[in-house]
């Protein structure tokens, strides 16, 4: 999808970037909460963050949210106690990028929020904000087209979740309906919860990728270049999120985290 005179923008996009990421090794999906550690600092981190990664993953604040470990959940509740919305990150998101972002972008929100915002209001203002596509983690995969399906009309890619749990069947239909990656869940739990045992992740990836033909990018527990190396060659990305968000809480710099996971 390429707006006019825009970006290209959309799930080929999302896939591009994978495909063909900016340094050796895995494409990198990096992990912000919208609105962290402040407001006013966002706009620049997330500009900091899409220079260095393949793909921005931005987390929409949420009082529930399900998926996520103590560290994405702290991070949430400081955003909506400055104000942080999903409107508010439409927006500081277009302000951010006037002429396009250097990455991809893609939402992360559980489904109530864009329920409440409106799925037609929300095609419309991610399109405008250059939003390539969704992760909505408590969205079942069989109702994504009768939820989603403003999102999908403007080509924008709805990112589908696949676990070391799901049978076999649920694993193919996932990997059937995902469209910019397939998000692979290497370890049971929320995010950023325990170590992770890449031992016993490598085998379902090799699985993932024989049944989807979208990339297939690797998240929850990552966090070290040897994750990254473990990982390399039996995905096509890896998603940072829980050790990228403690890298900012504590004041460290975004970017030199996130380029000491190339390993290439």
């Amino acid at each position: 999808m390429t707006p006019e005179s825009g970006p290209d923008i959309g799930a080929a996009a999302i896939e591009a970037a994978i495909r063909s990421p900016k340094a050796g090794g895995p494409a990198l999906v990096a992990y912000l909460t919208a609105g962290f550690p402040t407001r006013d600092a966002f706009a620049g981190l997330v500009q900091e963050v899409a220079g260095v990664a393949d793909v921005v993953e931005i987390g929409i604040p949420f009082s529930d949210p399900m998926a996520d470990g103590a560290t994405i959940q702290d991070a949430s509740r400081v955003a909506l106690e400055q104000g942080a919305s999903l409107g508010w990150a439409l927006d500081a998101l277009a302000d951010a990028f006037p002429s396009g972002p250097p990455a991809p972008l893609v939402l992360m929100s559980y489904l109530n929020p864009l329920l409440r915002f409106g799925m037609e209001r929300l095609a419309e203002r991610s399109v405008a904000a250059c939003v390539s596509g969704v992760i909505v983690p408590d969205l079942p995969y069989d109702e994504t087209d009768e939820v989603a399906g403003p999102l999908r009309e403007r080509g924008m890619g709805v990112v589908q979740m696949a676990t070391v749990v799901s049978s076999a069947e649920r694993l193919r239909l996932v990997g059937e309906a995902t469209s910019g990656f397939l998000y692979a869940v290497t370890s049971l739990g929320t995010t950023g919860s325990g170590s992770l045992d890449t031992s016993g992740v490598t085998r379902f990836l090799d699985d993932l990728r024989a049944i989807t033909q979208a990339p297939v990018c690797a998240g929850f527990g990552i966090r070290t270049p040897d994750h990254v190396r473990s990982l390399a060659g039996h995905c096509d990305g890896v998603i940072v999120g829980s050790a990228l968000v403690e890298t900012i809480g504590s004041g460290g710099s975004a970017g030199a985290f996130l380029r000491s996971l190339r390993i290439g």
